[in-house]
């Protein structure tokens, strides 16, 4: 609920995401007395540090945009951002590994300080983050007298934001489908952290390189419609034939190229909002976009949680989404492409 309610408070961005950090080094400190005698108070805690860190992604989403330096791309911003918590999650891990040999609650003091950290970060931005000077709210859809109509959007960014939601929502079914599944049937050979590790190490693989390879696609000049289209129909092939060779090579795999997808999909969405979103309503537009794609993970993990622990019937339900997915938009995105004009083709504009 936080991207709508941005949109009518955005004087309060910098506030906000020191709020999601803070909320988090408390509930940190909440865990770390939980973790060590199993009280039942570790679970609500858990489950605000999850609604934290999501609230915290959509604030991010909005500000992202009003930091860029002149000249300097979305797509490229969001990748680097991406990129950097990649690669501090790479550091954080083996530190937080030293921090439990201490003791239990260790690790998550030193998450406190960390949340703690980017709290005073967060209100160290320039103001210009809060600054809602031009900008206007932006209405993803809203209906006419006889049927919808699209306002301030443009259809690309629908159908692109249609197939991102499939992508969202197959990631939240595979970590909560997989993380009872193997728990129950692990990995031929493997214990069940173990295959969970695996399954997580493969999407976090994929996931870096997406971003690694967004930019220099954009940078070549590739459609993002074209990549969304294409990144969807790659994944909903690898989800049919995991759900027909199921297996714990495949459910790697699915997982590798979900986190691949899923990454070049998010980025061409960026470029398509920064491209046919106007400027005044831009920031309103990705706070929105985010807020969407963050229930769209939600229903994915409520379907998860939901199915019985058969891992071909849970592969069959991950190919559906994403066929759903694709049915929606692939049409449409490629329809936009087509319309769209070529570098030579635009119109040349002269400079004074």
């Amino acid at each position: 609920m936080i991207g709508p309610l941005l949109d009518r408070i955005p004087h309060g961005r910098r506030a906000a995401m020191a709020g999601a950090m803070g909320t988090r080094a408390v509930l940190a400190i909440m865990m770390s007395g939980a973790v060590a005698t199993g009280g039942i108070e570790l679970y609500p805690a858990a489950l605000g540090v999850l609604v934290a860190s999501k609230a915290y992604g959509v604030v991010r989403s909005a500000v992202v945009p009003r930091l860029l330096p002149p000249d300097f791309s979305l797509v490229k911003a969001n990748s680097r951002v991406t990129l950097a918590g990649l690669l501090a999650t790479g550091i954080a891990a083996p530190v937080g590994a030293g921090l439990q040999m201490i003791g239990p609650g260790w690790p998550l003091y030193g998450a406190c300080a960390l949340f703690l950290l980017g709290a005073f970060w967060a209100l160290r931005m320039p103001p210009k983050v809060d600054s809602a000077k031009g900008e206007r709210r932006a209405h993803l859809l809203t209906h006419g007298e006889k049927k919808p109509s699209l306002r301030t959007v443009g259809p690309a960014v629908l159908h692109g934001l249609a197939a991102n939601a499939a992508q969202r929502m197959l990631s939240g079914f595979l970590i909560f489908f997989l993380a009872f599944l193997l728990r129950e049937h692990p990995l031929s050979g493997q214990s069940a952290a173990v295959s969970l590790g695996i399954v997580g190490v493969a999407a976090g693989v994929g996931n870096a390189c997406g971003t690694a390879v967004g930019s220099l696609l954009r940078d070549r000049g590739h459609g993002p419609e074209v990549i969304i289209a294409t990144m969807i129909s790659v994944v909903l092939g690898t989800a049919v034939c995991t759900a027909v060779f199921f297996g714990g090579v495949m459910v790697a795999v699915l997982g590798a190229v979900a986190g691949l997808t899923q990454a070049l999909s998010k980025l061409s969405l960026d470029a398509l909002i920064q491209r046919d979103v106007p400027e005044v309503v831009r920031t309103s537009a990705f706070a929105r976009s985010e807020t969407a794609l963050q229930m769209a993970w939600v229903v994915g993990g409520a379907i998860g949680i939901a199915l019985p622990l058969n891992g071909t019937l849970g592969m069959s339900v991950a190919a559906a989404i994403l066929a759903l997915g694709a049915l929606l938009a692939v049409r449409g995105l490629l329809s936009a492409a087509r319309r769209r004009p070529g570098p030579k083709d635009r119109p040349k504009t002269r400079v004074a």
